[in-house]
C-alpha cells in the first residue's frame, strides 16, 4: 500500500490524497459503505460502482461465522466471492463480538465468544484474526481490539487498552510483509489513554491508524477533541481512519482535523427504515406531510432516485412495505455520502474547503423533519 498526499488545506488539517492498492487507487478523503456480511444491504456491486463507491468494508466476525473463512478462501477471496472488484477493508469484529455475542470471555490470549446465530463457542486471537483476513485476501485488515461501550470507568478502559496494545504487537508479528494491517486506537473517552494508545501503536508501526470506539453516545464535542488529539500525534504521511463516523456533519469536522477514511452503516440502515440524507438535512419519508409532495427527494441531487421519483411515491412504497422503497432510499443515501465526500475532496484541492465547510454548516439541518 502506498499513500500520497496531494494537498493540505491552508487553514485546517484537511487533506486530499491517494491510497494505491493492487485492486485500484482510492481518492481520499473517502467514505466506505458497510458491507458487513459481504453485501451492502439492498445494493448490487454494479449499483455501487455506478454511484462511484471506491471501497467497502466487511466484517470478519460475521464472515467467519457465515459462510466461513474456507468458503471465501476457496471462492477466490472476498472481492471475487462477492463480485466487487475494488478494494475491501475488513474489520476484525471486536465491536461485534462485544455487542452481539450472548457470552464473551476476554482472556490474555484473545476472546472466547458464542455465536449469535447458533450459540456455538469460538475463540479469536490477535494472530488468527490476521491469518483469517489474509486468507480471504482483504486489501486492508484491522487488528483485534477491545471496543468498550459508552460510558465506561477509567480503570476498565485502561485495562482494555493494555490488552489491545499487547494484541496489536502480536498482530504485527504474525502478518506477512504484503498484507496491509491497521492498528486501532482505543482508550474510551479519556484523552490520556488515547494519547498513550496512539504513541504505542506508532512505536509498533502499522500501515495505517484507525481511531475506534467513538460516536457511540458521547457528545460530538468530545468525539472531535479525541479525534484531534490522536490525529495530532499521527504523522502527516500516515493514513488516518475514524471508524463508525457517519453523520455528514461529523465527517466534515473530522476531515477538517485531518482524517482520510470513514465508514458507517447510517446510509444503508437509515435508508431501509425511511430516513433520507439530503442537501438540507435528514427527512423521514413516511411522515404524512410528504403524502402529496411531488417534488424530488432532494432537488439538488442527480442520483437515479431523485431524478425519477417523487417524495409522495417514495412515501407510498414505505407505507405499502414495498421492497423498492428501501432500495431507492439506500441508493440515494449512498450517492449522497459518496458525492459529499467527493465535493469535500474537490474543495480541498481547489483551496475552497473552509468556504464549503461554513456554507454546509449554515444550510444543513441535523434535526429530522
Amino acid at each position: 500500500m502506498k499513500f500520497i498526499i496531494e494537498k493540505v488545506s491552508k487553514n485546517s488539517q484537511a487533506r486530499a490524497g491517494r491510497i494505491i492498492l493492487p485492486k485500484g487507487e482510492i481518492e481520499t478523503p473517502v467514505f466506505m459503505p458497510v458491507g458487513t456480511q459481504g453485501t451492502v444491504k439492498t445494493m448490487s456491486p454494479k449499483e455501487l460502482l455506478e454511484i462511484g463507491v471506491q471501497m467497502i468494508t466487511a466484517n470478519l466476525y460475521h464472515l467467519y461465522l457465515r459462510p466461513g473463512i474456507k468458503v471465501i478462501e476457496e471462492g477466490g477471496g472476498i472481492s471475487k466471492f462477492i463480485s466487487f472488484f475494488r478494494p475491501v477493508l475488513t474489520d476484525s469484529g471486536g465491536f461485534q463480538i462485544a455487542s452481539l455475542s450472548p457470552l464473551v470471555n476476554i482472556k490474555e490470549e484473545g476472546v472466547q465468544f458464542k455465536s449469535h446465530i447458533d450459540g456455538s463457542t469460538h475463540f479469536f486471537t490477535p494472530e488468527n484474526v490476521v491469518i483469517y483476513q489474509e486468507k480471504i485476501k482483504s486489501d486492508i485488515g484491522m487488528c483485534l481490539d477491545i471496543c468498550l461501550p459508552y460510558p465506561v470507568e477509567y480503570e476498565e478502559a485502561k485495562k482494555a487498552l493494555t490488552k489491545t496494545i499487547e494484541w496489536a504487537k502480536k498482530s504485527k508479528e504474525i502478518k506477512s510483509r504484503e498484507f496491509n494491517l491497521f492498528g486501532i486506537i482505543q482508550g474510551a473517552t479519556y484523552l490520556d489513554l488515547r494519547r498513550e494508545a496512539t504513541k504505542a501503536l506508532l512505536d509498533i508501526g502499522f500501515d495505517g491508524y484507525a481511531i475506534g470506539g467513538l460516536f457511540l453516545g458521547e457528545t460530538p464535542k468530545l468525539s472531535y477533541e479525541i479525534v484531534a488529539a490522536c490525529a495530532d500525534l499521527i504523522p502527516q504521511e500516515e493514513v488516518r481512519y475514524v471508524m463508525g463516523c457517519g453523520y455528514p456533519e461529523d465527517i466534515l469536522e473530522c476531515v477538517k482535523l485531518g482524517i482520510d477514511l470513514f465508514d458507517c452503516v447510517l446510509p444503508t440502515r437509515n435508508g431501509r427504515t425511511g430516513t433520507a440524507f439530503t442537501s438540507e438535512g435528514r427527512i423521514i419519508i413516511k411522515n404524512a406531510k410528504f403524502e402529496k409532495d411531488y417534488s424530488p427527494l432532494d432537488p439538488n441531487c442527480e442520483c437515479y432516485t431523485c431524478q425519477n421519483f417523487t417524495r409522495a411515491y417514495l412515501r407510498h412504497l414505505f407505507i405499502s412495505e414495498e421492497i423498492l422503497g428501501p432500495r431507492l432510499l439506500t441508493y440515494h443515501n449512498i450517492y449522497f455520502f459518496i458525492h459529499l465526500i467527493k465535493k469535500i475532496r474537490e474543495t480541498i484541492l481547489n483551496d475552497q474547503f473552509e468556504e464549503f465547510y461554513n456554507s454546509f454548516k449554515q444550510r444543513y439541518n441535523r434535526n429530522l423533519t
